[in-house]
């Protein structure tokens, strides 16, 4: 029996990918689940694995194609286990999912920085500048195949488009009012929620200087924090909570503890179990606005993201149901989820879902931040160093480990005085030792 190896669903509004290596040659025989090929979206990098075993009969392929959910990767013969089923036969139902549906019914699309994205065949040395502002070189768009052809029919480069559809795809609309504005019908504007800075100047008239293009994951990064930094009025609440008590208890439990195999309970583990209590005592900080009908949107689970530094850059893994699991848990997914991060194999939608985010720095330092918000949230959660200092404790001056907590929230939800209060509750809580019981209960 022959059968197809295709993409699996990448995650929510993710429809492509690039394929950054294969594992696998013609003639090799794989066993059901065994790894492939590795896939890049903008999100994450993670190995794909074949549902079937057989013996690989062909590679459909190569590294640094961009592949779509669906789209045949490689062929087996002789296979064993369940047969995929066959792939989407028209290109527009291959770049939909269920989630897509509910939201093409809404009555204003807006412009959203979290779509996987289908490449152009427009050439860069095709594109001309406009406006005084040079066309970014040739890469993948959000758009159709019919939408990119339409625009090659019309003479258009579909990446200066503003996207007004779903998920942020430049629609046929969007394509011909692009038109209108060339006409002087309105101003021409940037495709999608990246933010184009002025023309740069020649800086090789003073130098020597190279030009690297941004990863998929920096690109993101970039479109997500400039969006945030343009559309939310942030402010930064700061604040010192004493963790003298906590941290010694932390501390002596780490070495008390004799199973090598069970992941320490570290700052931020103990930080998610505060904030899963923490932010349903205040609501507000776990939801989302939406100004195209004043309304804000409270949400019933509480999934924090917990940023993660790794060498392809940011990435923000989601722990889920903080509410719900004990700090022991809570350490223990944690620790897997940042080692996948960091070994670049973790899947989109494990980077998907969060209502609210968690940074800590104080491993590198600094004394105190101003973390930026990850639309569509409405607060984060920055931490740094702690440090010793001398508090009053009554009759007497006492070191005590004071962590520098830096929050960062929307004023267009939140007020000073709630975000006050918020951050005061949290530094209470991690007062209070009793958070890191025997059993690991806490959270």
């Amino acid at each position: 029996m022959s059968v197809d190896c295709v993409v699996p669903e990448l995650g929510e509004n993710i429809s492509t990918a690039t394929v950054v290596e294969i594992f696998v040659a013609v003639g090799d025989t794989i066993r059901p689940e065994q790894s492939v090929l590795s896939l890049e979206t903008d999100k994450a990098e993670f190995e794909m694995p074949s549902p079937n075993g057989g013996r690989v009969s062909e590679i459909v392929v190569a590294a640094g194609d961009d592949v779509t959910v669906g789209q045949t990767v490689l062929r087996l013969e002789d296979a064993v286990g369940a047969p995929q089923p066959d792939a989407p036969t028209n290109p527009k139902a291959a770049l939909e999912t269920p989630a897509a549906a509910p939201a093409a019914a809404r009555p204003e699309p807006r412009v959203s920085a979290t779509t996987e994205t289908v490449e152009t065949p427009v050439e860069a040395a095709q594109q001309t500048p406009r406006d005084g502002v040079a066309v970014a070189e040739a890469g993948p768009v959000p758009a159709s195949p019919t939408v990119r052809r339409l625009a090659r029919e019309l003479g258009i480069d579909v990446r200066r488009v503003l996207a007004t559809g779903d998920g942020g795809r430049v629609t046929a609309d969007d394509v011909h009012r692009f038109v209108r504005g060339q006409m002087g019908d309105q101003p021409a504007r940037k495709t999608g929620a990246a933010i184009e800075g002025p023309e740069l100047p020649d800086f090789s008239t003073w130098g020597v200087v190279e030009r690297r293009p941004m990863s998929k994951v920096r690109r993101r990064t970039a479109e997500n924090m400039g969006q945030a930094w343009a559309s939310i009025p942030h402010v930064t609440h700061h604040d010192k909570a004493d963790v003298t008590d906590l941290d010694a208890r932390r501390r002596t439990q780490a070495k008390s503890t004799t199973d090598i195999d069970l992941p320490k309970t570290t700052m931020t583990a103990v930080l998610l179990g505060v904030l899963g209590r923490a932010l349903s005592e205040f609501p507000q900080f776990n939801t989302s606005v939406d100004m195209r009908d004043s309304s804000i949107v409270y949400k019933q689970y509480i999934h924090i993201g917990v940023a993660v530094d790794t060498e392809k850059g940011l990435l923000v893994p989601v722990v889920r149901d903080v509410d719900t699991k004990s700090v022991a848990q809570l350490a223990a997914e944690l620790h897997e989820l940042s080692e996948r991060a960091r070994g670049r194999n973790i899947r989109p939608d494990a980077l998907q879902g969060a209502s609210f985010t968690l940074t800590n720095l104080g491993g590198i330092g600094g004394v105190a931040f101003s973390p930026l918000i990850n639309p569509p949230e409405v607060a984060v959660l920055g931490v740094s160093r702690g440090a010793l200092e001398p508090r009053w404790q009554g009759d007497r001056f006492e070191p005590r480990l004071m962590l520098p907590l830096s929050l960062s929230y929307d004023h267009r939800v939140i007020d000073g005085a709630d975000a006050a209060r918020f951050v005061r509750w949290i530094c209470e809580a991690l007062e209070e030792p009793s958070l890191l019981s025997a059993d690991g209960e806490g959270a």
